[in-house]
């Protein structure tokens, strides 16, 4: 599972992963047009209410992460998006921890955003909806790795003794990634339909990202 509780990580790892989720909000806030605030708090509702459902997966439990599609409709607004969401989980929930919400949110956002910077063009420009949806679903799929990869790093980082759980944590991500795929890919084939014109975030001077 992506949200790691409070005393499981290393200061440093909780240093160095806190620096990075801050400057991704600071950018995602400075880059942020004032007309898509309303998106960003409704992608973060939706993150925050699909993340609540948990489905047990071995010793673990996995959850849909949305990062990509997101990220896809955001920019680096996803990382806000996924912070403030994160927030209200901990305080609410008490899913993962307060001490770890930068590692989570860095955990969470960063993988959908990078493959968002690298399959964006592709899904805006796709002649047919199904196109833009498998492309989607498929980086999807390829962030939900990447968050494992990540959760598994900062474990392994903060103790070797981790290593085997971060091994079976990598594991549960399989039908993760199935799930997230058919869901980014379903989402992204009908905006690509109805809305294309809710997949170009826009800068902060209002111009759409290409």
């Amino acid at each position: 599972m992506a949200h790691i509780p409070d005393g499981l990580l290393s200061l440093p790892v909780l240093i160095g992963g806190s620096t990075l989720a801050a400057a991704g909000v600071a950018a995602g806030l400075r880059r942020l047009d004032d007309r898509a605030i309303p998106r960003v708090a409704i992608l973060s509702a939706a993150f925050f209410t699909a993340s609540l459902v948990s489905v047990p997966v071995g010793p673990s439990s996995v959850h849909v992460l949305l990062s990509t599609l997101m990220a896809l409709m955001l920019g680096p607004g996803v990382f806000p998006a996924v912070l403030v969401a994160l927030i209200l989980q901990s305080v609410m929930f008490g899913f993962g921890g307060l001490t770890t919400l930068g590692v989570n949110t860095l955990n969470i956002a960063l993988p959908g955003y990078l493959v968002a910077l690298l399959i964006g063009g592709a899904v805006r420009g796709a002649r047919r909806p199904a196109t833009a949806g498998v492309i989607g679903g498929i980086g999807a799929a390829v962030a939900v790795f990447g968050t494992g990869a990540m959760v598994a790093l900062a474990l392994w980082l903060s103790s070797s003794a981790y290593v085997p759980a971060a091994r079976i944590l990598l594991v549960t991500y399989l039908p993760l990634a199935a799930g997230e795929a058919l869901i980014c890919g379903m989402v992204l084939t009908f905006l690509a339909r109805a809305a294309p014109e809710l997949l170009l975030p826009r800068l902060a001077a209002g111009e759409p990202v290409a």
